[in-house]
């Protein structure tokens, strides 16, 4: 199938053959049938796409204060890769999509195959959407009008806020596709429309659909207050996109006492106290479709708020909408001004963002059956992947084993750091593998992969994969371990190893039972940071010290939204679990000692206290560990610190750029421009492990024990009691029984 999408550094639209997206639970599999261009949004971002760097820096200023403070905080040449590896990024395009459903996922209610119905569905040949985010259309209703839905959706949720009654006067700014929706849903509400814009064309559709209208160049306010015979009108709806504080000034002085002002569209909000305040105006922003935007519960899970409670969620308002379109007192037909097949989608960008005027762009949809299901495709080769693989053929021919390697995930951290490094080593990335198919796509595309593909079980049996890599949502980790070990794959699983303990002790006996039959093979986890060039530096000095030490780490770890998927404990485990385990591993890993004793306290009266904590370590050697967790520091402070304490002497590590020597003998300070966090060592100490069959980067006893101790840290919390754990013999974690590759 084909899916459209844009690049950020140079808008480049393109059509891109994409594997299939695999149906989730609470979801929609949908065939398309027709999309529609959001014409202000998706032109904003092609030109955005196309500016260059000092205009994206000019449009977005408070990303340029982020990359200064990220200069600060991790080094020039670490900044600039990551804006560099944003900047080249690829973005699925569109939002409003008619289609057939195809397959219901588990949980869905009131949807079967065959439905027709529309959805936010980007601009591709088959979506996978939230069930909560479709809504079925009634026969009546033609795509040409259904394909207006979700638009209509945002205008509708500014008219619910705007709270308009019989008989009332509105003006509504900004004639674009949702004011003139706009204008019909205030119509239909009983309601004399005024309509604003600097287009003449525009302003004639207005009136052909029942409002007056008023030139933005002319005196808008003095038109304003003709039109409500002086009184002033009852409520302003600003649908333009602009970044002048003009049409929000202009709305306070158009209005009449106590009138409603919603901001639909974006606008410039220096907003004047003396406007409000004597008129005491009531302003508000509208969020998109309605209640349940951008909340996972709702959209991802498929949990509905009580209509009793809230009548009117984003679904309710897809079908309020469809129902306005059935009764006829809703209207697309005079809107649509060019329709294009899938095929000609760059014609149809060439449109939109060309200098005629364009209001409503369809994109009709006839994809070929026999390509349209399919979830794994093969990425062409040429160019730079045919010089990639010719380069891992000629080690291969030196007698060096180049290992097929299948990705499964491709977020933000696989593209930018996992596969770029292991393509630097020179390892032959495979497969790609990802739920949503055109991130996998893309990044098959990027690192020169041969296939990519939605089924990450087929691809992790398959015999052209020698390496499992695991960089999904932490809940999948452990299963998707098993299954690799299982199929005799060498793995490398991004942290946490598991996030409960019967899935541990499932994967440690399943590791314990192939390492006995010498049958297992490599694997390790990401804890990078013991790979660190400086922490190797303190690893080498602290192991030449005959005394205990005291180790104090200082995570800045920075806020997460409650509502963030690595807080909830059936899928992130939590920010100790997810992230956490790096330190508990570092200090482990500086010590070369078992830990002991735990002790932890979270931060009372605070919604989410396992980001907010302080855990003491007691390690076989009486050396103790403090790791104080924090999301509640400031960005300008180093976002890790470590401290260790030892015979008169300290080692101080900011944020792997820069170390400091108190008196510590034979260590020189260090600074580095970029912050070397270990990943490319770590990789390459596990790609020489599976070639060589060693030693395992990391063995096996250290990386269940820090997994176990991440789970005795939130024991400890709960409990306020100190977990001891079973003695174990220091050396027991250094010897080759449950270190080796199979």
């Amino acid at each position: 199938m084909q899916q459209l999408l844009q690049s950020l550094n140079n808008g480049h639209v393109e059509r891109l053959e994409v594997p299939c997206p695999a149906l989730r639970s609470h979801h929609l599999l949908i065939r398309t049938e027709m999309t529609l261009i959001s014409a202000g949004t998706e032109r904003m971002l092609v030109e955005f796409g196309k500016a260059n760097l000092l205009q994206k820096a000019r449009q977005q200023p408070d990303r340029v204060r982020e990359v200064l403070q990220k200069i600060r905080s991790e080094g020039l040449l670490s900044t600039l890769d990551a804006v560099h590896s944003k900047l080249h990024e690829s973005i699925p395009l569109g939002y409003c999509n008619v289609g057939v459903v195809t397959e219901v996922g588990d949980g869905c209610v009131g949807f079967r195959p065959g439905d027709r119905v529309v959805s936010n569905g980007p601009h591709a040949e088959v979506v996978c959407v939230p069930q909560n985010l479709c809504a079925k259309i009634p026969d009546s209703v033609a795509n040409e009008d259904a394909v207006f839905t979700v638009v209509s959706a945002i205008g509708l949720q500014g008219v619910r806020l705007a709270e308009p009654t019989l008989g009332e006067c509105f003006v509504v700014t900004g004639l674009g596709l949702i004011g003139l929706l706009t204008v019909q849903l205030l119509i239909s509400h009983g309601c004399r429309v005024l309509g604003i814009d600097f287009a003449a064309e525009r302003r004639a559709l207005a009136e052909q659909l029942g409002a007056e209208t008023v030139s933005a160049a002319d005196d808008v306010v003095a038109a304003a207050l003709k039109f409500s015979r002086q009184r002033g009108v009852d409520g302003v709806l600003v649908t333009a996109s602009c970044k002048s504080d003009e049409p929000m000034h202009q709305a306070a002085q158009m209005s009449r006492k106590r009138g409603r002002i919603v901001l639909v569209g974006v606008a410039g909000l220096h907003l004047q106290r003396q406007d409000f305040y004597e008129k005491e105006l009531s302003f508000q922003v509208s969020c998109s479709y309605g209640p349940g935007r951008y909340d996972p519960q709702y959209e991802t899970r498929g949990i509905d708020y009580p209509a009793a409670y809230v009548r009117w969620t984003e679904q309710r308002n897809f079908e309020a909408t469809l129902d306005q379109f059935a009764s006829g007192r809703l209207t697309a037909a005079p809107l649509i001004t060019h329709t294009f097949p899938f095929e000609q989608a760059e014609a149809a960008y060439d449109v939109i963002t060309g200098d005629k005027p364009s209001l409503g762009v369809l994109l009709s949809y006839h994809p070929n059956p026999a390509t349209l299901g399919l979830d794994t495709i093969e990425v062409p080769t040429g160019g730079a992947a045919a010089a990639s693989r010719a380069v891992n053929r000629r080690a291969a021919a030196a007698g060096v084993p180049t290992p097929r390697i299948t990705v499964i995930g491709a977020g933000n951290f696989s593209k930018r750091v996992l596969m770029p490094n292991l393509k630097r080593l020179g390892a032959n990335i495979h497969c790609v593998a990802s739920q949503a198919g055109l991130s996998a796509a893309v990044a098959a595309r990027s690192q020169q992969a041969t296939t990519a593909t939605t089924n990450w079980r087929a691809a992790v049996v398959d015999e052209a994969t020698d390496v499992v890599v695991v960089a999904t949502r932490h809940d999948t980790h452990a299963r998707m371990a098993r299954e690799a070990l299982c199929a005799g794959k060498h793995l490398f699983i991004e942290k946490p190893l598991a996030i409960h303990r019967d899935e541990l002790a499932e994967l440690k006996e399943q590791v314990e039972t192939q390492l006995a039959g010498g049958m297992c093979p490599v694997l390790t986890v990401g804890f990078n940071r013991r790979f660190a060039p400086m922490i190797r530096t303190m690893r080498k000095a602290t192991q030449q010290q005959g005394e205990p030490m005291s180790l104090v780490m200082t995570v800045n770890a920075g806020e997460l939204p409650e509502d963030h998927w690595t807080h909830d404990p059936q899928v992130g485990g939590g920010r100790i679990i997810g992230e956490g385990c790096h330190f508990i591993d570092l200090l482990r890993f500086l010590v070369g000692q078992p830990i002991l004793e735990v002790q932890a306290t979270g931060m009372a009266n605070t919604a989410i206290p396992s980001d907010k904590m302080s855990i003491t370590l007691r390690f076989a050697d009486g050396s103790t560990g403090a790791i104080h967790y924090l999301g509640n520091g400031h960005r300008g402070f180093p976002k890790e610190r470590l401290e260790v304490f030892c015979a008169g002497q300290i080692l101080q590590l900011d944020n792997y750029r820069r170390l400091r020597s108190y008196g510590w003998r034979g260590v020189k300070n260090q600074r580095s421009w970029r912050r070397d966090l270990g990943h490319v060592a770590m990789l390459e100490a596990f790609l020489s492990a599976v070639q060589s069959g060693g030693d395992w980067p990391i063995p096996w006893s250290e990386l269940v024990e820090t997994t176990e101790v991440c789970f005795d840290v939130l024991d400890a919390a709960e409990s306020r009691e100190t977990i001891r754990r079973p003695c174990r013999d220091a050396s027991d974690s250094q010897t080759a029984p449950l270190a080796r590759a199979g």
